[in-house]
């Protein structure tokens, strides 16, 4: 995208101007596990937009709020939790304990970190939890419309989904049975729209009335639907699996416009971020990168640039491996995309540009093993600018996180403090070709080192790769490395040629 090009949020933002200037832009997640950077797509797609739309209209009155999901139920032991955690299944997640004990409940233990996340990526939310809006009585009108109107909204979910699932003692209502704590099992057998109560049978043999304040919840189509009037949600992004015909956006569609009297929101429907070799990110299946994982190891821009370079409409393929040290370059590479910095920015902006290659921060802090004054020095050998310390700092941390999670073994080295046992069966032209270098690399740069190793390789009749071999050998004790170029013009002179002697002595 050039300096002068149209963000694809821009042109969203410029559609849902033409329904008018006050909007509601709303994203949400069930917080059942872990919330990983394949949820995160929802959520900075929505602030994109978000953004967008007061760029585009100054006048424009929008707001952006998240919706956790904390009154849906758990629905399975997941393999994160522990086995005796089959006792919750069924229960509301709002009231089933912190697996690890630290947070007041389950949610806040998967939740919290989460938007605190959020805040790193310079989003900015209302937080609505779906539990304290039943409990508060937000959702009694939508109830009481519901309740009534069984037989029209199983109508419709049915005609709409292609699907006769809806038995004849479906409610759109389902109770939290007192005895049990699941809200699975209860099903509506009466109610009272006076009392504001219903009647319900549960499959455990317990029998009873619920208030329908903060007694059960609405299931997930019909919620889906009275959430947007609740909250005069006119945006929202979500996943393209509720996007297909007959989903649930389809059936929330008809049931907004005909149970509860509201037109639907300009529907963003994004594809998933795919994770490499695993495919589509779940915290049921345990296929996850938590976000606060992810922005150890990425700068927090990178994240956001990350998802909003691509359009919602197209996969996201993530590899946290080598491509990651590509992306993080490509990022600082932005000087010239005023509008796609601009959507990525987040309050350490300023700090994160940096003109250094992330892989020479990774190769520096594994030369220097991690001693910050020793990168600034490797780093000034190789002529780079170090005045920007605070970043070179930030992002020696990223690196050393990265090395320690997500990097392949193929980039990982040590500097030996002695020389290896392998550069005794190095050759007499790989000796020879140590022992050239060893006199030639001080006060070279990367390139003329490079450009050297090949003039080498021809005197000697020998291939570039056999030297390159021979460097890695008595440096590392490994048969490759980085870039031999950059990485012996990035070592002190003194110990190396001292090195290379002493290897071509063996």
């Amino acid at each position: 995208m050039g300096k002068n090009s149209t963000h694809w949020a821009d042109d969203i933002a410029k559609k849902i101007l033409e329904r008018g200037k006050k909007h509601v832009v709303a994203t949400g997640i069930t917080p059942s596990g872990n919330i990983h950077i394949g949820n995160m797509r929802e959520v900075v797609t929505a602030d994109a937009v978000y953004k967008a739309l007061s760029d585009t209209d100054t006048d424009t009155d929008s707001r952006l709020i998240y919706i956790a999901d904390t009154y849906d139920p758990l629905r399975k032991v997941y393999p994160f939790l522990p086995d005796d955690y089959d006792q919750y299944v069924g229960w509301p997640l709002s009231e089933i304990p912190d697996p690890d004990g630290c947070c007041p409940g389950y949610v806040d233990h998967f939740l919290n970190p989460f938007l605190k996340s959020l805040d790193n990526l310079n989003i900015k939310v209302e937080v609505f939890k779906a539990d304290e809006m039943y409990k508060n009585g937000d959702y009694n009108e939508a109830i009481k419309i519901a309740l009534p109107r069984r037989d029209e909204i199983s109508e419709i979910i049915d005609r709409i989904s292609g699907k006769s699932s809806y038995s004849s003692n479906w409610n759109p209502f389902n109770p939290i049975c007192e005895s049990c704590g699941r809200i699975t099992s209860a099903k509506v057998i009466g109610y009272d729209l006076d009392e504001e109560t219903v009647e319900y049978s549960c499959s455990c043999g317990h029998s009873g009335v619920a208030s329908i304040q903060g007694g059960g919840k609405l299931t997930w189509r019909v919620d889906w639907a009275a959430r947007w009037a609740i909250l005069g949600v006119t945006v929202e992004p979500f996943g393209k699996d509720h996007a297909v015909a007959g989903s649930s956006y389809d059936t929330g569609v008809e049931l907004s416009k005909k149970i509860f009297n509201y037109d639907p929101p300009y529907p963003i429907p994004f594809e998933h971020i795919l994770l490499k070799g695993k495919g589509k990110m779940s915290s049921s299946s345990g296929v996850t990168i938590s976000i606060e994982q992810m922005l150890d190891i990425l700068p927090s821009e990178v994240l956001r640039y990350l998802i909003i370079r691509t359009k919602p409409e197209k996969h996201i393929d993530f590899d946290p491996g080598i491509p990651l040290i590509t992306l993080i370059d490509e990022f600082d590479g932005l000087l010239e995309d005023d509008r796609l910095r601009e959507l990525s920015q987040t309050k350490s902006s300023s700090v994160f540009f940096a003109r250094i290659p992330f892989g020479h921060i990774v190769n520096a802090f594994q030369i220097a093993r991690g001693d910050f004054t020793q990168i600034l020095t490797v780093l000034k050998r190789s002529g780079y600018d170090v005045s920007e310390e605070e970043m070179i700092k930030l992002r020696s941390e990223k690196a050393g996180k990265w090395l320690e999670t997500f990097a392949p073994n193929s980039v990982k080295f040590s500097l030996q403090k002695k020389i290896p046992d392998g550069v005794k069966n190095l050759s007499s032209e790989q000796k020879k070709a140590l022992l050239h270098l060893s006199g030639y690399m001080d006060g070279k740069s990367g390139e003329e080192i490079h450009d050297e190793i090949y003039k080498i390789s021809e005197e000697l009749n020998i291939k570039p790769n056999s030297i390159f071999k021979a460097i890695y050998m008595a440096l590392l004790g490994l048969k490759s490395g980085p870039r031999a170029g950059w990485f012996l013009s990035s070592l002190d002179q003194t110990f190396v040629k001292e090195r290379f002697i002493e290897a071509s002595d063996r």
